[in-house]
């Protein structure tokens, strides 16, 4: 009998361990990935370590993208045949069995696709900068709200265990008082390209629909794929590539929402020959109630402050805690009457794979309180990353109201608050 107890159980244990081990068709999630060439397919690649995520489709207006990627599938050992393929992401979110998408175009077509992919009835992982401008930031809330989907923006650190734990040490009130929160990004590696002249668009890119709602200017590939995002027109250097997660940290460690007024100096000092728009070098001053958080970015310099290429360095009377992708530590402060310091601890996690996880794991409970960065949580940042821009393009230390959710100044909101749309493009109105 006892034999039989034993033999009994074994099945039953290794009957469970398959049952647990396998996803049910209900629990299975397809996905639609548009925009492939950069951080949408490192997205991609995160989620299908999910189990139950199934890649249904694509879409990307350079045919050699989709190529590349076709061949990247097979390498993931996921059968291609079975992804649709599209270069126009409306016949992709026509698509029935798609449960949800990715957005990792260039910045210019976030909103649009978004908004159009809630309309569609589509859960949405959005890339950062949720919005190229304040007024999209708005409409992107208003479109998830309206159509209740699931919409994650891409802002990854929020999912990694060593920012959370930072943030609670500067939570615990350690630090003492507060005054200022410091926040850089030093390139070395994110030189702009040079001058080249303009030329037709490559094979297979359909250039017309890469533009969207953007301006119609002649092909150049230096305005191109990566470098899209030193130009007004489709983003905001590295304010809104950097700092919406850099910054987003920075408040979240003071609880602060948003500032009072901005004012940014900057320019294009290091590279004036080279082929960009946004400044290579600016500094940003945040006014908020009790400190203030200064952003300081340089293109092609390595060394920024504290040694460390970026990070966010919360500056207390008792000691200095200095937060980067590397880890975090505190410095004790000489003169502090409490003072404090901790050694370096570095990450333990993979905050872009917890990330997906938690999205995919939303789309299942609908519990919307537990998605770690809501487009509510991504409209916020990067509302914050525009008022730093539009305050070093106007020339003008800006005041926000915050009742109206806009700046005081009439004519600021007029030229700067919302991006004008082109090519018969609109932004839907909620």
């Amino acid at each position: 009998m006892v034999g039989a107890s034993l033999l009994v159980s074994a099945i039953n244990n290794q009957a469970f361990a398959i049952f647990k081990n396998r996803v049910m068709p209900s629990d299975q999630i397809n996905i639609g990935a548009i925009g492939i060439n950069g951080m949408g397919w490192a997205d991609v690649s995160a989620a299908l370590k999910v189990p139950g995520v199934n890649l249904v489709a694509v879409c990307d207006v350079d045919k050699n993208v989709i190529d590349k990627r076709m061949a990247d599938l097979a390498k993931m050992k996921v059968d291609a045949s079975k992804v649709k393929v599209y270069s126009d992401y409306r016949s992709l979110l026509d698509q029935k069995d798609i449960d949800a998408v990715i957005i990792g175009t260039p910045d210019h077509w976030h909103a649009l696709i978004m908004m159009h992919a809630c309309e569609a009835g589509k859960d949405v992982y959005v890339e950062k900068p949720v919005g190229n401008s304040i007024g999209e930031c708005q409409a992107m809330v208003a479109a998830q709200q309206r159509y209740n989907k699931v919409v994650q923006a891409g802002q990854w650190q929020r999912s990694q265990q060593h920012f959370k734990d930072a943030v609670d040490f500067v939570h615990s009130g350690q630090l003492g008082n507060i005054r200022t929160v410091k926040v850089w990004c030093y390139l070395d590696w994110a030189r702009p390209a040079p001058v080249i002249p303009d030329s037709a668009p490559p094979a297979g890119v359909d250039y017309t629909k890469w533009l969207g709602p953007a301006p119609i200017r002649p092909f150049n590939a230096n305005r191109f794929h990566f470098n899209f995002r030193w130009f007004w027109d489709y983003a905001g250097g590295l304010m809104t590539d950097w700092g919406v997660h850099l910054l987003d940290y920075g408040l979240l460690g003071m609880k602060a929402s948003l500032p009072h007024s901005v004012s940014a100096l900057g320019g294009r000092f290091a590279y004036p020959d080279l082929f960009e728009e946004t400044p290579d070098t600016l500094t940003t001053t945040y006014e908020f109630e009790d400190f203030n958080m200064i952003w300081d970015s340089a293109l092609g310099i390595n060394n920024g402050p504290y040694n460390r290429e970026h990070g966010i360095a919360y500056i207390g009377n008792n000691g200095t805690l200095i937060l980067n992708r590397e880890g975090w530590e505190v410095i004790e402060e000489r003169q502090g009457k409490n003072k404090v310091s901790k050694p370096l601890v570095k990450p333990s996690d993979n905050g872009l794979d917890k990330h997906l996880v938690n999205f995919i794991d939303v789309i299942k409970s609908r519990k919307m309180e537990d998605l770690h960065c809501s487009i509510q949580a991504g409209a916020h940042i990067a509302t914050v990353a525009q008022m730093g821009n539009t305050a070093y393009r106007s020339g003008q230390k800006l005041v926000w109201d915050s009742a109206k959710s806009k700046f005081t100044d009439k004519d600021i909101n007029s030229k700067y608050l919302t991006k004008q749309y082109h090519n018969g493009y609109k932004l839907p109105k909620v």
